[in-house]
C-alpha cells in the first residue's frame, strides 16, 4: 500500500476532530488537546504525503471503489501536497495562537467553544478543495470551508462582524452559485466533470463554447481568490473577525482559489487564450491593492489591500504559462501564505499589548516590547521583498519569467511587479516607523498602555506598571513559530524551487496527471500555443530553462 493510498485522512482526520470536539463543547481543556493533536497528526501525514511524490510522480486515490471517471478521485501531486502542508502548518500555529488567547481571555463557554469544531471543519475543506479530483468536489470543499468561515467570522455576534458577514456571504454564494451554473454547463458539454477527463474532452470542444466555459470558471474563482476587480469586498470583510480567525482566512482563504485557478489553467484550459486578460487583472490587482493600502492607517486594514496587491504575482506567474512562471507562482503561493498568516497574528499581538492596531493610536512598541518589534519586522521585510527573504526570491523568479517572455505587456507587469514591491516597502516602513520608534506622547490618543513605561511630564516620575498587558507565552510561541516557518523558506529555498520546477513542468505537461486518474492508456492532448500544437515532451524542452532563480536551470 502506498503512502498516497491515505490521502483522504486528510479530510478525514480534521472531519473527526469536528465530531470529537463538539462533543466536548463543555470541556474546554479537552477540546482543545483533542484539536491540535488531530491538527498535527493531519500535518504529519501530509509530510509523508509531500516526501512520497518530493522527486515528482502523481498518485490518484479512488474513493469507494467506483473507478473514474464516475467515481471521486482525489490526486497527490507536488503541488497539492505542497499546499496541503503549507496550509495545516499555518492551520495549526492559528489554533494554537487561538488556544493562547482563549486560555488569556477566559474564553471557556459556548459560543466560543464552538470555534474549535468550526475550525477543523474549515480545514478539512481546505484539503478536500486542494486534493480533488473533479469539479464538483471541489465545488464541496469550497462550500465546506466557507460554511465554516461564515460561522468564524461571525463569531462574538457584534454588529461589525454581522455586517461584514453579510457581504463575505453574499459575494460567497454569488460565486458559488456561478461556479455551479459552470459544472452544470461543462457536464452538459461533456457528460464528465472529472479533471483528467475533462482535459481530454474540453480539447473537442467547439472553441466558442470552451472559452464561454473558461470565462465563467475564471470569474467564479476570480472572486474566490480576490482578483482585481472581483476583490471589492476582502478588505472590509477579513479585518473585523477575530485576529486568529483574520489571520487563517487571509492565509487560506484566497490561495484556495488561487489554487482552483492554477489547476483548472494548467490542466482545463491550457495555452495562452486568455493570458493577455489575465496579466492586465494581475497588473491591476497589485497596483490598486497596494495603493489602496498606503491609504490605511488600520494595520489590518493595510495588511488586507496587501493580500490583495500580492495576488497579482501569483496571477502574473499563471498567466505566462511557463515553466519558469508556474514555479515561481507555486513557490509565491506558499511564501505568502506563511507570510501574511504571521503579520496578522503579530498584528494581535500588536493591538494587545498596544491596546489598538491603529498606528495613529500606536507609538514605542519597540522599547515596550523588542521582542513583538522583531516579529513585525521580519514578515515584514519578507513581505517586502527584500534581500535575501523568500519574498525577494519569489519575486525574482517571476521578474525573470517575464524578462524570459519578452512581450510589451510582460515587460510591463515586471516593472509594476518592481513598482509594488517598493510601495510595499513604503507601507510596511510606516507602520515600523509609527508603531514601533516613534515617543508614545506623539501619538494621537495612545492608549494608557502605551504610557506605562515613560515619565509623567508634570512629576518626572515614572508611571507605574499596572497598565501593562503582558502577552501570553502560547500566542508569543505560535507567532515566532510561524515567523520560523517565514525564515525557513528562505533558507530551503533551493530545494523548494526545485520541487515548485517539476510540479510546473508537470502540471503544464498534464500526461502524468491524466495518467495517474485514467490509466496509463489514457490519450494526452497536445498544448495548443500560438496556433500550433506541443507535445508534453516538446513543452518540456523549451519552457524548463529558467525556472530556479538560483541559476542551476533545474
Amino acid at each position: 500500500m502506498s503512502i498516497a493510498s491515505l490521502a483522504p485522512l486528510a479530510v478525514v482526520l480534521p472531519i473527526l476532530g469536528a465530531a470529537l470536539t463538539f462533543v466536548l463543547i463543555r470541556r474546554s481543556r479537552a477540546q482543545r488537546a483533542v484539536s491540535i493533536a488531530l491538527l498535527s497528526l493531519t500535518l504529519l501525514l501530509e509530510c509523508l504525503l509531500l516526501a512520497s511524490v518530493w522527486d515528482g510522480g502523481t498518485e490518484a486515490v479512488n474513493i469507494g471503489g467506483w473507478l473514474p471517471p464516475w467515481g471521486i478521485v482525489l490526486v497527490v501531486d507536488q503541488f497539492s501536497s505542497l499546499m496541503l502542508v503549507v496550509s495545516s502548518a499555518v492551520s495549526l500555529a492559528v489554533l494554537v495562537y487561538a488556544t493562547g488567547q482563549g486560555m488569556a481571555d477566559g474564553d471557556e463557554d459556548a459560543p466560543v467553544s464552538i470555534f474549535h469544531p468550526t475550525y477543523l471543519i474549515l480545514v478539512a475543506g481546505v484539503s478536500n478543495a486542494f486534493l480533488s479530483g473533479d469539479l464538483f468536489n471541489l465545488y464541496v470543499g469550497f462550500e465546506i470551508l466557507l460554511t465554516a468561515s461564515y460561522v468564524l467570522m461571525t463569531l462574538g455576534g457584534t454588529g461589525p462582524r454581522v455586517r461584514a458577514g453579510v457581504t463575505y456571504v453574499v459575494v460567497s454564494v454569488v460565486s458559488s452559485v456561478l461556479f455551479l451554473i459552470a459544472i452544470a454547463m461543462i457536464y452538459g458539454a461533456t457528460g464528465t466533470i472529472n479533471m483528467a477527463d475533462l482535459a481530454i474532452k474540453l480539447a473537442e470542444l467547439d472553441p466558442g463554447t470552451k472559452t464561454l466555459l473558461h470565462v465563467m470558471i475564471l470569474v467564479a474563482f476570480g472572486i474566490k481568490a480576490a482578483v482585481f476587480p472581483l476583490s471589492f469586498w476582502l478588505p472590509d470583510s477579513y479585518p473585523t473577525a477575530p485576529a486568529p480567525v483574520t489571520a487563517v482566512f487571509a492565509g487560506l482563504l484566497t490561495k484556495v482559489g488561487v489554487y482552483a485557478m492554477v489547476r483548472t489553467e494548467t490542466l482545463l484550459f491550457p495555452g495562452d487564450t486568455l493570458n493577455s486578460p489575465l496579466m492586465v487583472a494581475a497588473l491591476l490587482t497589485m497596483v490598486v491593492g497596494i495603493l489602496g493600502a498606503l491609504a490605511q492607517s488600520d494595520i489590518k486594514r493595510l495588511l488586507s489591500f496587501t493580500l490583495v496587491s500580492h495576488i497579482g504575482y501569483m496571477v502574473f506567474g499563471l498567466a505566462m504559462s511557463s515553466v519558469a512562471g508556474l514555479a515561481a507562482a507555486v513557490f509565491y503561493v506558499a511564501h505568502h501564505i506563511t507570510i501574511q498568516t504571521s503579520l496578522f497574528l503579530v498584528t494581535g499581538l500588536i493591538e494587545r499589548r498596544g491596546g489598538s492596531s491603529s498606528v495613529d493610536r500606536l507609538a514605542g512598541l519597540a522599547k515596550l516590547s523588542p521582542l513583538l518589534a522583531l516579529l513585525f519586522f521580519i514578515p515584514a521585510m519578507n513581505l517586502a521583498g527584500i534581500p535575501p527573504f523568500s519574498g525577494f526570491l519569489g519575486k525574482l523568479g517571476l521578474m525573470q519569467a517575464g524578462i524570459q517572455l519578452g512581450t510589451p505587456l510582460a515587460y510591463s507587469l515586471v516593472i509594476g511587479g518592481v513598482v509594488t514591491s517598493l510601495l510595499t516597502l513604503l507601507a510596511v516602513a510606516r507602520v515600523w516607523n509609527r508603531a514601533f520608534w516613534r515617543k508614545a506622547d506623539d501619538a494621537e490618543h495612545p492608549d494608557p498602555v502605551l504610557l506605562a513605561d515613560t515619565k509623567d511630564s508634570a512629576t518626572g516620575h515614572r508611571a507605574g506598571k499596572r497598565n501593562v498587558v503582558l502577552l501570553p507565552r502560547t500566542m508569543v510561541g505560535s507567532t515566532l513559530g510561524l515567523v520560523v516557518l517565514g525564515v525557513a523558506l528562505t533558507v530551503f529555498a533551493g530545494p523548494l524551487f526545485r520541487v515548485a520546477g517539476q510540479s510546473a513542468e508537470a502540471m503544464l505537461d498534464r500526461s502524468a496527471y491524466i495518467k495517474a486518474v485514467l490509466g496509463e492508456h489514457a490519450p494526452v492532448p497536445g498544448l495548443a500555443v500560438g496556433g500550433s500544437t506541443l507535445s508534453g515532451s516538446t513543452l518540456k524542452g523549451s519552457t524548463l530553462s529558467g525556472s530556479d532563480p538560483g541559476g542551476d536551470g533545474r
